[in-house]
């Protein structure tokens, strides 16, 4: 099958090569021609904008974005609109809001083409892996974008969710998850780390994915991580986040779903951004004003 990709970052380099191990035709296009020249040297077909790219594929254009979420994707959309016919497909693989997810649909479809929102999970790991897929959108052109999901998932690893924006919904939600299994190692780890035993952690973490309860693919990442450096030095106690969790608070809160775990996991990460804490500060200064309590000095 012939397929567009937009997009040769970290995931959607390496989405591209599987698809080409697994036979079809990818035309590619990113704003940097280093990851072009890559790909292409693997089999794939490149261009130099989106109008090249558009002009490479066949009948029935089938277009995958692989871009940050937000202005990335509109821009990429509104050039695609003016190229594209209808029953042409654009999908959107990256973490997008569900909520716009919706909107943009709303608009794509008064131009008779179709818009699929597809949850990407597998990190760096998909090419050997396989990418779990979560889409949403009509089920025709879902059908038809079938032979590309297949390829890219392992053996029962992608599923429809729904309409437009239940893909990125449910990919939402399983990142919101991601953030409180994370934060629930961590935490699990530290108070080994902490104890009177001199507890070997890396392996602790590989037995764990024996059999254990609580074992997934994160213990092994955890282990690759311990490997050689248990204190973790070189690396900063700073956690970004890229907005999913973000968003499955504010949807949960939409929704009236108390998701407490995943709410403490996403301000947990707030809180080991900042240098010093305002706020810890004045309970310090409540504290010594009401009770005569102690204030360390900085």
């Amino acid at each position: 099958m012939k397929i567009g990709f937009v997009g040769l970052g970290k995931m959607g380099g390496k989405m591209v090569e599987r698809l080409l191990n697994f036979g079809h035709e990818v035309v590619v296009y990113n704003l940097t021609q280093k990851e072009i020249d890559e790909v292409a040297a693997k089999g794939a077909i490149p261009s130099s904008s989106l109008e090249d790219l558009v002009s490479k594929l066949g009948d029935r254009k089938l277009v995958w974005l692989m871009v940050p979420a937000g202005k990335p994707v509109d821009e990429n959309i509104a050039t695609l609109l003016t190229l594209l016919k209808p029953n042409d497909i654009i999908v959107d693989g990256g973490n997008s809001y569900w909520r716009e997810t919706v909107e943009r649909g709303k608009k794509i479809k008064e131009k008779g083409i179709y818009y699929l929102d597809c949850g990407t999970s597998g990190g760096v790991w998909g090419l050997q892996n396989g990418y779990c897929l979560m889409y949403g959108g009509e089920k025709e052109p879902c059908d038809f974008a079938e032979p590309i999901l297949k390829s890219l998932a392992p053996e029962n690893g992608y599923i429809r969710c729904g309409e437009s924006g239940s893909g990125h919904m449910v990919k939402m939600v399983h990142n919101g998850i991601e953030y409180g299994m994370m934060q629930a190692y961590a935490e699990g780890f530290e108070i080994m780390k902490n104890s009177p035993y001199n507890v070997d952690l890396e392996k602790v973490s590989r037995v764990w994915m024996q059999g254990s309860v609580v074992r997934s693919w994160l213990l092994e990442l955890i282990g690759n991580a311990l490997e050689g450096n248990e204190n973790l030095d070189g690396i900063k106690d700073y956690v970004a986040d890229s907005g999913e969790g973000r968003w499955t608070v504010q949807t949960a809160m939409d929704f009236d779903v108390p998701a407490h775990v995943i709410t403490a996991s996403l301000f947990t990460r707030f809180e080991s951004r900042q240098e010093s804490s305002y706020a810890m500060k004045l309970l310090a200064a409540m504290r010594n004003q009401f009770g005569g309590h102690e204030i360390k000095k900085g």
